[in-house]
């Protein structure tokens, strides 16, 4: 009996709906390119537009209630540790901190307070710091994630991971080094946004779907910005009637670095061994005289008869959206708020520069002492470089230090912090290497093309 039958009677005759249905729902809300409001997004992108349209006005206040009690319930936990927090493995996660942690969730309640009241030193309050993190960046967090958090589950748990990842494997792992199942984490990335991406890698890691190594190239390679975010940073820069080139470069920029920085340190470094509390949940071997797509259909409803039920599905997608909200969200406001003082009112970004001033006048770019900082200011938050590089008067030099902010990735008021919080083995200076290189990388793809189309 070959393994392909053994796997086919292991499974209930309702296998297969339980694959195609919810699979197909996911697809249709993280997958689909979608054309809404003049851009273009995923379902669950509509979903958060809306929700962050309609309450725009009292977002901003909510995100500052959940700063608050994030800090305060911490503080109380940590210090009385009552037993219902203790027996419970998610408050116990969420609410009992360390000494840094509860710092971080006291100086973010402190720091939205000044940028929503504008109180407190100009530096921390200014539209231009603070103000970004809680009126910009936390309700982009907020919405995406309630929506992505509650429906990522229609995504990975039905099987439709496990069909694609056997159908391009064979691509992905000589091409990227990585299993097919990888190709859901890009998509998500490309049709929606960053942040969904790593979510979809965050929750394959922690279940024992992707090695150490593996998480760390996907989450740090294939996070790509989003098609709408780059058409805004294309927009902001003043070369929106050049989107076609311009995110024709973004992209071959981004597959050449995806080849290239998985084979090199330190992602190359990374052990190939699975999370340790759950071990390897995944069989890339296929059984001899199978089709591919016969394979990947079995094991897809292997996976969609061994999800769990839809209540412990909306349970565990609810405390995935509470720990985003009330753990992520704080992170962000505090350390997002402290990069971006640090790009705006101190010099050390520009200081870091210049040596890039000579390579940037070697490449041809004009006005290279003053294009230097925005390429590296991107570690801060990747929209800065599109607002401090508006006022540079070339068109070639915003071209290319446009390219380069979305082919970076790293940002630590988001991307950044998300890894950083996950359980996915990348360090701070890690991440600060991985921007280089990629900078590195990407910056003569993007010069070439700059120099081509513009």
């Amino acid at each position: 009996m070959t393994m392909l039958q053994q796997n086919k009677k292991a499974v209930s005759p309702a296998a297969t709906w339980k694959f195609l249905i919810p699979s197909l729902i996911g697809a249709l809300l993280f997958l689909c390119p979608i054309s809404y409001n003049g851009e273009v997004t995923i379902g669950v992108g509509i979903l958060a537009s809306f929700l962050l349209s309609t309450f725009s006005n009292v977002i901003p206040a909510f995100i500052l209630f959940l700063l608050g009690f994030s800090a305060i319930a911490s503080l109380a936990a940590t210090a009385i540790k009552p037993e219902f927090v203790k027996n419970s493995p998610f408050l116990r996660a969420t609410f009992i901190n360390g000494p840094f942690g509860l710092a971080v969730r006291i100086i973010a309640f402190a720091f939205g307070i000044m940028a929503y009241f504008e109180i407190g030193p100009e530096a921390i309050a200014s539209r231009n710091t603070g103000g970004v993190v809680l009126y910009d960046l936390a309700p982009v967090l907020l919405t995406w994630f309630l929506f992505a958090g509650i429906l990522l589950p229609l995504l990975v748990e039905f099987g439709l991971m496990e069909f694609v990842g056997v159908l391009v494997n064979k691509f992905m792992r000589p091409v990227f080094t990585l299993p097919g199942r990888s190709s859901i984490d890009a998509m998500a990335s490309w049709m929606g946004a960053a942040p969904v991406g790593v979510l979809v890698t965050m929750k394959q890691y922690d279940e024992g779907y992707y090695t150490e190594r593996e998480a760390s190239v996907i989450a740090t390679t294939f996070s790509i910005a989003s098609v709408a975010f780059s058409l805004v940073v294309a927009n902001v820069v003043g070369i929106g009637h050049l989107f076609l080139p311009f995110y024709l470069a973004v992209s071959v920029a981004c597959l050449v670095a995806a080849v290239i920085m998985p084979r090199i340190p330190p992602l190359s470094r990374k052990k190939d061994v699975y999370y340790a509390p759950v071990g390897k949940q995944v069989d890339d071997v296929i059984p001899e005289n199978v089709s591919l797509v016969k394979w990947g259909f079995a094991e897809a409803r292997r996976k969609a008869d061994s999800a769990a039920s839809p209540s412990k599905l909306a349970k565990i997608g609810v405390e995935t959206v509470l720990d985003i909200w009330l753990a992520l969200i704080p992170l962000v406001m505090a350390l997002g708020t402290v990069a971006l003082v640090v790009a705006e009112y101190t010099p050390l970004f520009k200081i870091v520069s210049y040596p890039l001033i000579p390579v940037l006048t070697l490449l041809g770019l004009p006005e290279a002492a003053e294009a230097a900082p925005t390429f590296l200011v991107g570690f801060a938050d990747m929209f800065l470089p599109a607002v401090l590089g508006s006022g540079i008067e070339s068109e070639l030099t915003r071209f290319v230090l446009a390219g380069v902010s979305l082919t970076q990735i790293i940002y630590m008021s988001e991307i950044g912090l998300l890894i950083l919080r996950s359980n996915i083995p990348v360090k701070f200076w890690e991440l600060a290497v991985i921007f280089i290189l990629r900078t590195v990388i990407t910056l003569p793809i993007l010069v070439l093309f700059g120099h081509l189309f513009v």
